[in-house]
């Protein structure tokens, strides 16, 4: 995950029932970072793997 210059791992958790997101689906999904960072609610992210930007979405709640 690419958030403003950081780039961080997370554990994605896809809701039930969803196995797999092809493009232009829209998903809430729940991810847990593996290290704490700064971040603010409505911040928008990309998701890259492999240096390739592979999805994009916004900060819609923090859970602690």
């Amino acid at each position: 995950f690419y958030f403003r210059t950081t780039d961080v791992t997370g554990i994605v958790h896809l809701p039930e029932g969803t196995e797999m997101v092809m493009p232009g689906d829209n998903v809430a999904m729940e991810v847990h970072l593996i290290v704490p960072i700064a971040m603010e609610e409505k911040l928008r992210f990309a998701i890259r793997e492999g240096g390739r930007t592979v999805g994009a979405g916004v900060v819609a709640s923090i859970i602690e």
